[in-house]
């Protein structure tokens, strides 16, 4: 493959508005070699890129074709996510898959809009996924009949097991297992390949859920080895020549009670005209060097990932909790950027620099609240003494620094994150949701200055780097938003393309006091991009900032590693032209990569957090709650109880009622005028969890009905 020809050919369609013929391609795109043309023709028709047909070559969007990947299949039918933004999910019917199922990257054909969205045909299957999935056993009652397996994603129906193909699997199993198409029956089948455990258990769930999402659990032996011999080395003096010597000045850590890998600490100074705020971050890169083992590994984990039972790190425990981890009381090795702020909390100077420091007090969130609300005990006190002074100053600031950013149009939307407690077995005994106090919000301000000025100071040299982006929402999409909100009663005129971060958040504010709050900030949320790395430096939409990345936690995310790697050079003085030949490649593979196992990462803990969600309600069977609508829709509501967790509550299933979707916000019963509206408080009583596939459902209480 030559990437260069390639992108000679692509480069050549795009300038064209209609498919050109063969031989006109080959002139218009410059290559030379005859024989290289048609293999990058061949290769690029093959990946999708290109679509021939009848002589005539051109982009699949010029010919009418779209580039997709099948996503949902139900009995009969098959959803395909295409390659383009602006176009939702494909409907497929059967007869059009030939043969490709959910995984499956696929060319589709023949697409048309209609009343319900579009549909399409394959062409041709481009490149069949894993064909591994996992789900739940399930054997019919009659003795000699043939076992199913319960897809956990992807299909809304059970796959039947070949035959011999249980391995020793039994009823309620969670499973791995392999499909196949059978093209003269023209149906999925499935074999096991893999035993988890039992269904039932949140715990054997996460572990399903893990390897399902090809997370690496078990560090190589040779990385295994490197860590170890990383950590046993004590610091030297050649490594700290050069370091700035900060091992004198009252820096400390702030991090939740049980966290063991702390990779900031900070230090604030109250200036006659502003402060001075230090924000020391683990010096990862000088133990994780590029092309080593350690560096390899952490490259295709991309992140930590956190689980209600465990922890996976993207770096062994030697390196994450030890020589790396800012522990109180031990010299470190770390990269601080020194900022001056003044009395307006702006940024008026800052640098970064290579350091050394010794952490004064491991803090902890729950203590360092407990002290800026005057609640701290004497013992307390006694531990942050020789930080108490910084600790008020850095309250001071941090006050600051949020009203700045809520003036600038910070979005600040809140989401519900929950807490989850484990008895000795691993199974789910409490669910609560994570509250943030004082210091939580303390160290996110402090922590988005730095991440800034690590962006600005990049951006202002032209070096290759890692930012952290996150566009403006699409016309679409704030339309739908718009409209949702003059539902609910708001003002919406502002809410259009080209609108401000200061306009959403104003609609934000608006809905806070409200029985919409969580229905508004989830739809702006909704609204906007994902945000992702790119070595481009295209803002961040809901920060509100022209330049961010994350500088802050490289123990636990490779792109802050890779920016610190990249930043190391230039503060030692290595030339710009040498960074960009370096780095650039360096920068654009560690964004994608990043950004693909964060999406990862993401998904895999929402999904676990569904079945332990599932497991706590388990054993409330029958009990009854007080919760809000947080949701409705065609066939039925969400509702959330106060615990944060969520339920559905299917409405087509109760007699005497024939209830309605508004599409919107309301649904209500044409019989007897019962409406459920987002924001509604209703009583349920929970009947049904299924831990395997994270299921949870209500029934409203009968006298509402």
């Amino acid at each position: 493959m030559n990437r260069e020809v390639n992108e000679m050919i692509i480069n050549a369609l795009k300038e064209q508005d209609e498919p050109v013929e063969r031989r006109d391609l080959l002139i218009f795109s410059g290559v030379l070699e005859i024989e290289e043309f048609n293999n990058a023709l061949s290769y690029l028709e093959g990946k999708g890129q290109i679509v021939i047909y009848r002589k005539k070559v051109g982009l699949p969007e010029t010919m009418g074709y779209v580039r997709a990947e099948i996503v949902r299949q139900g009995r009969g039918f098959s959803f395909a996510a295409p390659d383009r933004e602006d176009m939702e999910d494909i409907f497929i019917h059967e007869k059009s898959t030939k043969g490709a199922i959910p995984g499956d990257t696929v060319m589709l054909k023949n697409i048309t809009a209609g009343s319900k969205g579009f549909s399409a045909e394959v062409d041709k299957i481009l490149e069949k996924g894993t064909r591994i999935i996992t789900g739940t056993v399930e054997r019919p009652k009659i003795k000699a009949g043939r076992a199913y397996v319960m897809p956990d994603s992807m299909f809304s129906y059970h796959l039947r097991i070949v035959k011999g193909g249980e391995l020793k699997s039994k009823e309620g199993d969670k499973v791995k297992a392999a499909l196949f198409y059978d093209q003269k029956e023209k149906r999925v089948y499935a074999r096991v390949i893999k035993i988890y455990g039992r269904g039932d258990s949140a715990r054997v769930c996460s572990d399903a859920i893990i390897d399902g999402y090809g997370i690496p659990v078990r560090f190589p032996v040779p990385v295994k080895h490197e860590a170890a011999m990383k950590a046993a080395q004590p610091i030297t003096n050649a490594e700290l020549e050069g370091r700035l010597d900060l091992t004198e000045e009252p820096i400390f850590t702030i991090d939740g009670a049980d966290a063991k890998d702390l990779d900031d600490a900070i230090s604030v100074k109250k200036l006659e005209k502003g402060w001075e705020l230090g924000v020391h971050i683990a010096d990862v890169s000088h133990y994780v060097t590029n092309g080593s083992k350690l560096d390899e590994e952490a490259r295709l984990r991309g992140t930590s990932v956190y689980f209600a039972d465990r922890v996976i790190p993207m770096l062994p425990v030697e390196i994450s909790n030890g020589c790396c981890s800012l522990n109180a009381g031990t010299k470190k090795l770390t990269f601080s950027c020194i900022m001056t702020l003044n009395e307006k909390a702006e940024l008026i100077d800052y640098r970064f620099e290579k350091s050394v420091i010794v952490s004064k007090v491991r803090g902890v969130y729950s203590e360092v609240n407990a002290i800026l609300d005057g609640s701290a005990d004497d013992d307390l006190k006694e531990k942050y003494s020789a930080v108490y002074d910084e600790i008020f100053a850095a309250g001071e600031l941090a006050d600051i620094l949020k009203a700045k950013a809520k003036r600038r149009g910070e979005l600040g939307i809140e989401t519900t994150e929950l807490k989850f407690v484990l008895d000795d077995q691993g199974v789910c005994i409490g669910v609560s949701e994570r509250e943030r106090g004082e210091a939580e919000e303390l160290i996110e301000q402090f922590m988005i200055m730095a991440n800034g000025a690590a962006a600005v100071y990049a951006k202002s040299v032209g070096i290759p780097f890692v930012y952290r982006v996150h566009e403006a929402p699409d016309e679409e999409k704030l339309a739908s938003l718009a409209e949702l909100a003059a539902a609910c009663g708001f003002q919406t005129r502002r809410i259009k393309e080209g609108v401000r971060q200061t306009d959403l958040a104003a609609l934000i504010e608006k809905a806070k006091d409200t029985k919409y709050s969580g229905l508004i900030s989830t739809q702006v949320l909704r609204s906007m991009s994902k945000a992702r790395y790119d070595p481009r430096p295209l803002g961040h939409f809901g920060l509100s900032l022209e330049d961010y990345c994350h500088f802050t936690s490289p123990i636990r995310r490779y792109p802050d590693t890779s920016i610190h790697r990249i930043l190391t050079d230039l503060v030692i003085g290595v030339p710009i032209d040498k960074i960009k030949s370096r780095y650039e490649e360096f920068a654009a593979e560690s964004s994608k990569l990043s950004s693909e196992f964060e999406l990862r990462a993401v998904r895999a803990e929402r999904d676990t957090e569904k079945c332990y969600a599932a497991e706590y309600m388990r054993a409330h069977i029958g009990e009854i709650y007080n919760g809000v609508v947080s949701g409705v829709t065609p066939k039925g509501i969400f509702v959330m109880i106060l615990n944060g967790i969520e339920g559905f509550i299917d409405l087509t299933a109760l007699e005497g009622t024939y209830f309605v979707f508004d599409g919107k916000t309301t649904t209500t019963d044409t019989k007897s005028g019962k409406s459920y509206c987002i924001g509604d408080e209703t009583a349920i009583k929970v009947v049904s969890a299924n831990v395997a596939l994270g299921q949870i459902d209500f029934q409203i209480m009968a006298e509402e009905v």
